[in-house]
């Protein structure tokens, strides 16, 4: 099942990499480490907007799959750097927490982080806290935290 997920992420992120094109910053993919961990990308839908995702497995010693996708607004003007770019963004997502004993999970996201943008290069690196409200099967709330980076096609 895990396999087919990653091939069905895999698709999907092609298809949309060639809309992103036209979109000016592109569609980027890489890896997360932290809670989760695994394969991520960001697709661009306007010059401050993005869609960002994940099929992950988790760090904390089991073979949990975890799967999760964000709308993200992007501030580019709080922080200035000398070469590149350091927005920081905020949005609301999913999560899906595909569990081996059958207790899987669903909850909201609402990722806080920054993202470095190299000037010249077509890659980003970024920092991200996100507080996670499960709805099932019970409502706790979680917490994920992640480093990544991402090489984007423009």
């Amino acid at each position: 099942m895990a396999k087919r997920l990653i091939l069905l992420s895999v698709l999907v992120a092609v298809v949309l990499g060639g809309t992103a094109m036209a979109k000016g910053r592109g569609f980027g993919i890489g890896i997360i480490a932290g809670e989760p961990t695994g394969p991520c990308f960001k697709l661009w839908t306007g010059q401050n907007t993005a869609v960002d995702g994940a099929v992950a497995w988790s760090t904390e010693g089991d073979n949990d799959l975890r799967l999760h996708a964000d709308y993200l607004m992007h501030s580019f003007n709080l922080f200035k750097v000398k070469k590149g770019e350091l927005p920081l963004y905020y949005g609301i997502g999913g999560r899906i927490i595909l569990e081996d004993h059958g207790d899987d999970h669903i909850g909201a996201r609402v990722p806080v982080g920054l993202a470095y943008m190299f000037e010249g290069a077509p890659v980003d690196i970024f920092f991200e806290i996100v507080p996670v409200l499960d709805l099932t099967p019970d409502t706790e709330l979680d917490f994920d935290a992640a480093i990544g980076v991402r090489f984007f096609i423009r």
